[in-house]
């Protein structure tokens, strides 16, 4: 073996090591890419069945609701019982009205695409946390103009904190702020409930955790739970404004 045995061995296996980086970033941005896709394809998805509740499903009932109530009106003031069986199935068309338009604007919210994200967090604040009795400070800095999936991602994080809170915190108030600082949108989501198990924070198992941490890190960001000040919960996320 001559002296430029090793040096040529050397090289090779710095050229094998560059090669195999260079493969692993390359299906790195292929898995990120793919990932991208299935957010993307579920969203659309979502507007679809949004658009078939609301425009479908919702058209019917409420020409359903209209024959109701014309049916009502109809019956002599005399014929109780049937007058009370039909108010009844009145009441119970415009429920299920509402709540096939609350669906359809939960699956999809319509404000989202027309009017922007700090209009559906709004929306997003009333419609979940006024029917569950619990104070909102809401407080949206001024946000610069973000691409359609980072505020799908933003929408979506918050949406799923809210609900956690509904569904688990038992909370009497919350506060949420969203601010853009140094290329970074900052979400922080804080509770004065009962807080969280500390396991289910380190595993990110259940609640939407896991779900939450994979898409803001597919794009770029990051996410951190921890105790409340005022002894609930407080998630933190972070996400680049150019993520997309």
């Amino acid at each position: 073996m001559t002296d430029a045995d090793p040096a040529r061995m050397l090289e090779s296996l710095r050229s094998d090591y560059r090669e195999l980086v260079e493969r692993l970033e390359r299906n790195q941005r292929e898995f990120v890419h793919l990932a991208r896709s299935v957010y993307r394809l579920q969203e659309d998805e979502r507007r679809r069945l949004a658009r078939e509740l609301h425009d479908g499903l919702g058209q019917n009932l409420t020409a359903l609701k209209h024959q109701l109530s014309l049916l009502l009106d109809a019956l002599p003031a005399d014929a109780c019982e049937a007058r009370d069986r039909a108010g009844l199935a009145l009441a119970t068309c415009v429920q299920t009205l509402d709540d096939t338009r609350q669906l359809s604007r939960l699956l999809r919210p319509q404000i989202l695409d027309d009017l922007g994200l700090p209009a559906a967090l709004r929306w997003l604040v009333r419609s979940l946390l006024d029917p569950a009795g619990i104070d909102c400070r809401l407080d949206l800095d001024a946000l610069p103009e973000l691409d359609g999936e980072l505020q799908t991602v933003v929408f979506r994080v918050v949406q799923e904190a809210l609900t956690n809170v509904v569904r688990h915190a038992d909370a009497q108030a919350v506060a949420v702020r969203v601010r853009h600082n140094a290329g970074l949108l900052r979400i922080d989501i804080e509770d004065d409930g009962r807080g969280m198990d500390p396991s289910r924070i380190a595993s990110g198992v259940g609640s939407g955790l896991g779900g939450m941490r994979e898409r803001l890190r597919l794009f770029g960001g990051s996410l951190a739970i921890e105790p409340g000040e005022a002894g609930g919960c407080r998630l933190r996320a972070a996400l680049p404004v150019d993520a997309a």
